[in-house]
Order: C-alpha cells, then sequence, then structure tokens
C-alpha cells in the first residue's frame, strides 16, 4: 500500500505539467493552484496551514513541504501543529534551544493515502476550473471573429465542432444555412456569435447565417477593406439565397463595387462557395435616400420614388416589366432592398392612367362583392383606390395584406371587370 501511495505523488505533478503545456496556463498560475490545492488538504489535516511553506517546482514536476514549529520547555506543547517540545527538537539539532523556529521537512506520503486521493480531488477540480476560465477568456475575444474548427458530431438541433485545441463549439439549426450539408471530420468556418459562462460552464456558439460573417468574409478577400480604403456600411442576407452589402470608398480613385468584387467575380467566388452558392448584391452606400432604393433595388430601372420620411415608406413606380425584377425570386430582391435601406418598399407598376383619380374608385365602393376585412387588409398596407391595387404587383398583396391566392385573384378580377365595363 505505501508503495503505491508514493507512486501516485509525481503522477499528479506530471498531470498538472501536463495541463499546463496544453492549456497554456502561465507559471504564476500554476504555482499557485498546486500550492492552494496543497494548502487545503493540509489544513484538513492539522486544523491550520498558517505555519507551513510549500515549495512547488512545476518546471521539474517535484515540490516540497516544511513545517514551521516553536521549540517549547517539555511538558508545555500546547499545540503540536506548532510547537515542539526540546527534547524533540534536539533529535533534528542538538544545539535547538527554546523559542527558536523549527523547519521541519514533511513527507506527503505519510499522511495516508485519504490525503494522497483528497489532493488529487482538490487538483482537479481547480484544474477544469482553470480549464473553463482559459477558455471562456480566449473565447469572449473572439465574440464577431470568424474560427474553424472540425465537424465531431451531428445532431437534429445543433452541429457540435472542435478547434484545434480540442475545445467544444456548438453551431444550432438556427444559425446553419439551410442548404449547409455538413460530414464528420470536414473543416468549417463560422462566427462566433456569443459566449456564455453560466456556474462557470462556458458554451460557444457559431454562427453561419449572422450577416457580420459575411462582412467579416469579405474583409479577408478584400485587401481595400483590410487597409480601410473600403468600408462595409451595411450587409443584410437571406442566407443561403441572396444578400447585399452596402460598401463605400472615401478615396474616388478607389471603385468600392469593383473592388470587393474583383475581376470577373474573382473576389467573390470562394465567398459564394462558402455561403452554399449565395448570390452577392455589391452595391455603392449613399446618404441620398432615393439614390440608395435605386440601386438597392437593381437591376430594376424605376421610374419615379414617392419617399414617407417620417414613416420610412417608399413607393416605388416602375414599367410593368421591371416590376418582377425588383421583385425578384420569392420577394427577395424587394425584401433585401427594404433591410438595406431601412424602409418599407413598396413597388407599382406605372400606367398612362396613373394618379387619375377621376376615373379611379375607392375601394369600399366594392363591399357588396369584396368582404370588407378583405378591403380593410389591403387599406392596411397603403392602397385605398382600385387602380392602385390593379397597379401593385400580385405577390405583394399575398405577402404584405397576408391573403390568400384565391381571395387576391377574386379581388382582382372584381376590380379589373369594373373598368372593362
Amino acid at each position: 500500500m505505501a508503495k503505491k501511495t508514493i507512486d501516485q505523488q509525481p503522477s499528479m505533478i506530471d498531470t498538472f505539467r501536463e495541463f499546463k503545456e496544453t492549456k497554456n496556463i502561465d507559471r504564476a498560475t500554476l504555482v499557485s493552484v498546486l500550492e492552494e490545492s496543497f494548502r487545503n488538504v493540509i489544513a484538513k489535516i492539522f486544523g491550520s496551514d498558517s505555519n507551513f511553506n510549500v515549495i512547488v517546482n512545476p518546471d521539474k514536476g517535484d515540490f516540497e513541504i516544511y513545517r514551521n514549529r516553536v521549540v517549547v520547555p517539555d511538558g508545555e506543547v500546547s499545540d503540536s501543529n506548532k510547537e515542539i517540545a526540546l527534547s524533540e527538537a534536539q533529535k533534528i539539532e542538538s544545539d535547538y534551544e527554546v523559542g527558536e523556529d523549527v523547519s521541519e521537512r514533511v513527507d506527503f506520503t505519510k499522511f495516508g493515502r485519504r490525503a494522497i486521493l483528497n489532493l488529487r480531488q482538490t487538483l482537479a477540480s481547480k484544474i477544469l476550473e482553470l480549464e473553463h476560465d482559459s477558455l471562456y477568456n480566449k473565447y469572449k475575444d473572439l465574440v464577431g471573429e470568424v474560427v474553424s474548427g472540425e465537424v465531431y458530431q451531428i445532431w437534429k438541433r445543433e452541429v457540435l465542432v472542435i478547434d484545434d485545441e480540442g475545445n467544444e463549439m456548438l453551431l444550432p439549426k438556427a444559425e446553419q444555412i439551410p442548404s449547409d450539408n455538413y460530414r464528420k471530420n470536414e473543416t468549417i468556418r463560422a462566427l462566433v456569435l456569443r459566449v456564455t459562462n453560466e456556474n462557470n460552464n462556458p458554451k460557444i456558439i457559431l454562427s453561419r447565417t449572422s450577416p457580420l460573417f459575411l462582412q467579416r468574409l469579405m474583409e479577408a478577400e478584400v485587401p481595400e477593406i483590410a487597409d480601410g480604403l473600403v468600408t462595409v456600411r451595411k450587409v443584410v442576407r437571406l442566407p443561403g439565397e441572396r444578400a447585399k452589402i452596402a460598401v463605400e470608398s472615401f478615396d474616388d480613385r478607389i471603385d468600392p463595387v469593383g473592388a470587393c468584387v474583383g475581376v470577373k467575380g474573382s473576389r467573390v467566388h470562394g465567398i459564394v462557395r462558402e455561403l452554399c452558392n449565395e448570390n452577392l448584391d455589391v452595391i455603392n452606400y449613399t446618404t441620398n435616400t432615393k439614390l440608395f432604393i435605386q440601386r438597392a433595388l437593381a437591376p430594376a430601372q424605376i421610374n419615379s420614388i414617392e419617399i414617407d420620411e417620417e414613416n420610412r415608406k417608399a413607393e416605388v413606380y416602375l414599367r410593368p416589366e421591371e416590376v418582377s425584377l425588383a421583385i425578384g425570386r420569392n420577394g427577395q430582391n424587394i425584401k433585401l432592398a427594404s433591410m438595406i435601406t431601412e424602409y418599407t418598399i413598396d413597388a407599382f407598376r406605372e400606367t398612362d392612367t396613373q394618379g387619375t383619380d377621376e376615373e379611379d374608385i375607392y375601394l369600399d365602393e366594392f363591399n357588396d362583392e369584396i368582404d370588407q376585412w378583405v378591403i380593410d387588409a389591403v387599406k392596411a398596407i397603403g392602397l385605398e383606390t382600385a387602380k392602385q391595387v390593379l397597379n401593385a404587383p400580385r405577390e405583394m398583396l399575398i405577402t404584405r395584406a397576408d391573403l390568400e391566392e384565391e381571395t387576391v385573384d377574386h379581388m382582382l378580377k372584381v376590380l379589373a371587370s369594373e373598368f372593362e365595363n
């Protein structure tokens, strides 16, 4: 049993030394934790550790413990931990006298198996605490930055990713691009979205859908952005589908859009692949609201724009063949344009009769053929007359007014028949 206890002593130091090397714990912290662990065990055994010196040498993997006691006359020892009888002291050194201090090296292995196990448990607890602190401190400074990791486990609601030091990171389903397809052991990139540390249990949450992820990829790919010659003003995304990036240059000699896109799109090809073929629209930022909206709706050509600054709404009028371009597939273009300009944008077909109120009819006049709740829903999105509804895109009526397709088609048929008559 004694031999087993002695063998355990260096293994504890070796374990902690290995931990130091892998977790990059500084030497001062390492020494402090080891010393504190020894002192906790000593205090439990002797009732106090105040008269002990603990010397730790983590580089060599050894330690020394000394107990300091005061020499008192024989028969007057009241605290055997802090006092030693003269006759006992003179067995160590024959010239000890009453009142002198005796420093005696302590063999920790003689404290018994329970003390050894207690020390190991204390060390394990401190090591885990240091490991969590180190992980949290490392990643809290990386929030908003892109990191790489290896896919370790794929679950229904999240993916477990391991970094090059073996730390665990989580990529929730909501932060995954819908068309992402992960395979175990493949390397992926993602943004550190947030880091929590509840009950000293750090959790690193990643994201591949954040607009900031796309911005960081652009910064890494475009030297002009990294050098501060081009600034990314805003990024909006429909992850995996389409994104718009507003950029600006303070140097008239630099075309910010051209710098970001590169020759034949060379600078965005890699980003597009990383984002599962997400289409990227790079546009020139401007403080001119009308011009910014016009650029945001490209490739559609706008004839005119009416701005409501107070309610941050914009009505754009286009030729009938341009409306579908402005709206985009599944409404993606107009939705992203609204997000990047921070204006609610409504697109209208421009006709020869546009604006001739005397030939128009208010929607309430049709309540005998169209349910009033349908009329109220359409009026709630700013359409008051029959021609305004007929000139509005059918898809906008469905999505913005939250109406069924059959309901919209019936309403359009009723309104159109009135003008045919």
